[in-house]
């Protein structure tokens, strides 16, 4: 009888020291696989298998394209590329974002959830925004287990509470007993994979290729949603958006996909590069009128001078009044 051993885990902001805290408390002969995907720069290495290797006694690595699953491993996502799992072998590709992150938690959740179903325990640690929500819908919504980090217990509370507020998750327990809970978890065996109906088992499918570098466009992901009149901050394609019990998301033609939050929070960032830029060219007006009205009065021409002063007190005044603005506007894309 097939048994939880798929344990899928997601974290962002504060997570390494709960990763540490977990898998120092983690027996040598965990009988389970254990996939990470931690939020990171992509435009540096990721130390976090050498720090879960100081921590616990699980050998953690980061997989190769392709490579085989075995039991008592832990394989952490490479930095800007998505991990997958399928056909009992890890996948490390480069597709699209999703959520502004590659690595994706959802994209890693989705793909467990999508091959082994009901094997499949999803864990949401501590982090911001919502990345995890999605994905751990997917692993419910496919026979598996749902656990998160206590909220209160968790540095940066948005990501498990996020979870809490769309998904029916089992657990909700501090990093402390994770371990123990889930030694009797993965003890369980599981009950048949849920059957998806046809449209939704294609478009579950559909994603795990998008984030595996399939063509989303060719593939047919705009006939799987609803058409929206946004666009992708990422790449300004057209927008259509997915239903997932109560959750709403978004994704583009070309494949990056959004929550809610995370669209607005990225559009929110445009918004305020668009006004940083207008800022910048009042300033640019203000040197030019005051260097203006400076030469105009070292000309003898007081009229003219008088002008050109007023008119960069002028816009002094609508500088001030932007700058005051774009503060405002930054609140809005906020966790």
């Amino acid at each position: 009888m097939a048994k939880r051993d798929i344990v899928v885990i997601g974290a962002s902001a504060g997570g390494v020291y709960a990763l540490k805290e977990f898998v120092a408390s983690l027996p040598k002969d965990f009988q389970a696989s254990i996939f990470i995907v931690l939020h990171i720069s992509p435009h540096s290495p990721s130390f976090l298998p050498d720090i879960l290797n100081h921590s616990g006694p699980i050998l953690a690595a980061h997989p190769t394209d392709g490579e085989p699953i075995h039991t008592g491993r832990i394989y952490v996502a490479p930095p800007d590329h998505h991990m997958l799992v399928e056909y009992d072998q890890v996948i490390v590709k480069k597709g699209p974002k999703e959520n502004r992150f590659r690595p994706s938690i959802d994209a890693l959740f989705r793909s467990a959830a999508y091959t082994y179903g009901p094997r499949v325990i999803g864990i949401v640690l501590t982090g911001m925004l919502n990345d995890g929500t999605s994905g751990m819908w997917s692993v419910k919504r496919l026979g598996g287990l749902g656990i998160i980090q206590e909220p209160k217990e968790a540095l940066y509370p948005s990501m498990p509470d996020n979870v809490l507020e769309y998904v029916d998750v089992d657990y909700s327990v501090p990093v402390s007993e994770m371990a123990e809970l889930l030694q009797k978890l993965i003890q369980e065996t599981v009950p048949d994979k849920p059957e998806l109906a046809p449209e939704e088992d294609k478009r579950m499918e559909l994603e795990v290729n998008i984030a595996a570098q399939d063509n989303a466009f060719e593939m047919g992901i705009l006939e799987l949603g609803e058409f929206t009149p946004l666009t992708c901050p990422e790449c300004n394609g057209a927008l259509i958006s997915l239903k997932e019990g109560k959750l709403i998301r978004y994704r583009c033609h070309t494949g990056h996909a959004f929550t809610a939050s995370s669209l607005l929070a990225e559009v929110a960032k445009s918004v305020e590069e668009s006004f940083w830029k207008g800022i910048r060219s009042l300033e640019e007006t203000i040197i030019l009128l005051e260097q203006s009205g400076k030469q105009f009065e070292e000309g003898g021409n007081s009229i003219a001078a008088e002008q050109f002063f007023r008119k960069a007190l002028e816009t002094r005044e609508r500088a001030r009044q932007a700058h005051e603005f774009i503060y405002i506007q930054e609140g809005i894309g906020e966790n």
